[in-house]
């Protein structure tokens, strides 16, 4: 069997990524993330990445009502690192590419060859609303253009020190940028609709893609075969890191438990807070992000697909994952970021064959 990638998605917000009064209740620090990262170096973890939340969801449990901010938390993560390779999330609409290629080269400094950056384009207007950053609902229609032009810039910084980039969203007049870094700067997409994958496929490294489904490790799949296509025509190599909740006990029945417990606990007016802002955008096809969050049969989780069950049964569901063509890692999510990492590492990645060889 190929061997897959490991990353952890940590939670830079509140109770990370349950959406229930009954899951771990927590807030984001530095020392919560460290002690994470470093768990996941430990146990061999290919990379870690920061989301960029703005603004929460509210309800009972606040829901990312309490957020850091990803380049400054990963800079800082980078420093108390030394393998796994950290990916920062970059809100396009609130800073201009000269000043992010900047951040990211400063990082580089930092982590020769282990920072790159996640391309954000914004599905929830209020987050850029409330500061003036809004460009209006329209934005929806030209969002992955205005990507392009966004990472066009980077990239002519990154490899020339300069860019005169002329476009209809940025114009460079000798823009320079040195020192430039040094170990190279990857890219993450989140496209999912089908100019999501184009843009993915054209000046991504890789594309974030959600899981589908409860225990339905494959279901994803006709996503991640988008993105195949895609890349056929560009010639690039470029491939899925998928996204996955695990809930893992000793049995597959204690962790069934635990998610009952978790939705029975579900906050219904941060789920409608929600809802409300991912169908602003009417112009997403059945596969955009904002289309799939709004979905009520995995709401607890924002509809991520999401493996149950014992150590054994995701062990063996992560592998079929790792068996999707064009899948190059799987990204985690725990109900217990601590409890769930050092369950991973000692007792579910052992079991892997995916991971033989890598750890």
């Amino acid at each position: 069997m190929a061997t897959v990638d490991i990353g952890v998605f940590i939670p830079i917000g509140n109770n990370g990524w349950l959406i229930s009064t009954t899951s771990p209740q927590y807030m984001p620090s530095f020392e919560l993330n460290k002690q994470i990262v470093q768990k996941a170096e430990a146990y061999g973890f290919d990379f870690a990445l920061s989301m960029i939340k703005l603004r929460g969801f509210g309800g009972k449990s606040e829901f990312w009502d309490h957020n850091l901010e990803s380049f400054t938390l990963m800079s800082a993560l980078a420093a108390v690192t030394s393998k796994i390779k950290l990916f920062a999330s970059a809100a396009i609409l609130t800073l201009p590419p000269p000043i992010v290629a900047r951040m990211a080269t400063t990082i580089d400094s930092v982590a020769p060859g282990r920072f790159g950056i996640n391309i954000v384009t914004g599905w929830q207007s209020a987050e850029y609303a409330q500061m003036g950053l809004w460009p209006g609902d329209e934005y929806f229609g030209y969002r992955y253009d205005y990507a392009t032009e966004y990472v066009q810039v980077m990239k002519d910084l990154w490899q020339d020190g300069v860019s005169n980039f002329k476009g209809k969203h940025f114009q460079m007049d000798d823009c320079k940028l040195s020192p430039r870094p040094e170990g190279g700067v990857k890219v993450i997409a989140a496209g999912q609709s089908g100019r999501g994958v184009e843009f993915a496929s054209q000046y991504a490294d890789y594309n974030f893609t959600l899981g589908a489904g409860i225990n339905t490790p494959t279901a994803y799949s006709q996503s991640t075969s988008r993105l195949v296509d895609a890349v056929a025509q560009t010639g690039r190599d470029v491939g899925s890191y998928v996204l996955f909740t695990i809930i893992a006990d000793e049995t597959d029945e204690a962790a069934q438990a635990k998610w009952k417990l978790y939705n029975d606990g579900i906050d219904a007016d941060a789920l409608a807070w929600m809802k409300s802002q991912s169908s602003k955008d009417t112009k997403a096809d059945a596969n955009a992000t904002a289309t799939k969050l709004g979905l009520p049969e995995g709401a607890v989780n924002l509809n991520m697909g999401t493996l149950i069950g014992s150590y054994e049964s995701v062990a063996r569901m992560l592998d079929e994952v790792a068996g999707v063509p064009g899948t190059k890692g799987i990204m985690l999510v725990f109900d217990d970021f601590l409890k769930g990492i050092d369950a991973f590492g000692q007792k579910i990645q052992p079991l892997m064959k995916s991971r033989q060889g890598k750890v």
